[in-house]
């Protein structure tokens, strides 16, 4: 961030995420500008993976950032990050345009991924690296219930294999994941 007094150009440091959260609950306007400048392109990326249209994706990001403008208060820094929390919701919103869609038949012709923005930060980096140091079993698991949105029942009836391998698969995962990328800051 930068700014001018007089003239003179000053670098500013950007708000800590729990300063600008607290912020966005106290109803700040320019929190929520500052929070959707810092975090729309993640949002988006994320929901563009999963719904693989454009203008759903815009539907989505819109919906998020309406939801933790209402819903700001209600954020833990206990729990998570607002890179997580933001991730929850869209991946929420996304999956239930997804499953409507899906419902009405009105399923995408295209059936390649679109290719998703670059990381915007270290984090993103990091779970990328991460994911890359699993079995290419394990992260087909995480991928079909992380952007499919499948249980693993379902997981285990796509991939023809025993619902305990799945469990199993996506256990171990989870605990490379959580080795690689350590705990959650607070």
């Amino acid at each position: 961030m930068t700014g001018t007094v007089h003239g003179v150009r000053l670098a500013m440091k950007a708000p800590s995420p729990g300063n600008l959260m607290a912020r966005l609950a106290a109803g700040d306007p320019l929190a929520l500008a500052e929070f959707y400048d810092r975090y729309a392109g993640l949002v988006n990326a994320l929901a563009l993976r999963i719904l693989r249209d454009g203008a759903d994706a815009e539907d989505v990001v819109q919906e998020v950032f309406l939801q933790a403008w209402r819903q700001a208060a209600r954020f833990d820094t206990g729990r998570g990050t607002p890179e997580a929390w933001l991730c929850t919701i869209a991946r929420s919103r996304a999956l239930d345009r997804l499953r409507k869609r899906t419902s009405r038949r009105e399923e995408s012709d295209a059936s390649a991924p679109v290719a998703t923005a670059a990381p915007r930060n270290e984090e993103a980096l990091a779970v990328r690296k991460a994911l890359a140091g699993l079995t290419d079993d394990q992260r087909q698991a995480l991928e079909l219930a992380y952007y499919e949105g499948l249980t693993q029942t379902e997981i285990a009836a796509r991939l023809a294999e025993p619902l305990g391998t799945v469990k199993t698969r996506m256990r171990t995962a989870m605990i490379r994941m959580r080795e690689v990328l350590g705990p959650l800051p607070s």
